[in-house]
């Protein structure tokens, strides 16, 4: 298997999994930058011209959400658990990506994004609009997780590793995270865990 990444926000939860799960994966950086995302040869495995992208055989596998889902059903793990709880993960899946990651992800937009490509300092607007959607939307997951070891029962799942994808950048990219005890208990949850602080492998230096 090749996992095509960068060192962004989706990446990292495919990244997070397959070093999670110890799978025999071969990484591939792709540098946003100089736009190898748009290179004809990448455009052919994923014509989103997006990362991650995980090609296992002759299969190519776009969106870090499939992405997941089928590193853990390959290697038979628990973290894509075999009864109705299916329906819960993949309700937390299609939750995170229409509302928590996205209003995360607007600020980690422009917090962290923006200065990294010169397009200045972030816009307070969209910072105010950002924070009170994720507090809207932080809310309902601080409340879901009263009484809950993890997002669906007492087991960690991709869920988990989806939803809280935005929360390591969470004091950087100014996300209200410390007015959500719940929310924050359980990501400390996770960063005990060495391939959610960590996900990325290690890439030679490059010479100056």
């Amino acid at each position: 298997m090749k996992l095509y990444y960068a060192e962004t926000l989706a990446p990292r939860k495919a990244c997070a999994v397959a070093k999670y799960l110890g799978l025999p994966v071969e990484y591939v950086f792709v540098d946003l930058k100089k736009g190898e995302q748009t290179a004809p040869a990448y455009l052919a495995i994923n014509p989103n011209g997006k990362v991650p992208c995980l090609v296992d055989g002759d299969k190519s596998i776009w969106e870090a959400d499939a992405i997941i889902c089928h590193l853990a059903q390959r290697a038979d793990s628990h973290l894509w658990p075999k009864d109705a709880r299916q329906t819960d993960v993949v309700r937390w899946l299609s939750w995170n990506s229409h509302h928590f990651y996205r209003h995360g992800g607007s600020l980690y937009f422009e917090h962290l994004i923006k200065p990294q490509i010169g397009l200045g300092d972030p816009d307070p607007s969209a910072v105010a609009e950002g924070q009170g959607l994720f507090r809207k939307f932080a809310t309902v997951l601080n409340q879901h997780l009263r009484g809950r070891q993890w997002l669906v029962g007492d087991d960690l799942t991709i869920a988990d590793f989806s939803v809280a994808v935005t929360l390591p950048y969470a004091k950087r990219a100014a996300m209200p995270l410390e007015e959500f005890p719940e929310v924050q208990r359980w990501h400390d949850q996770l960063s005990a865990i060495d391939a959610w602080r960590e996900p990325f492998p290690a890439r030679p230096a490059l010479n100056a």
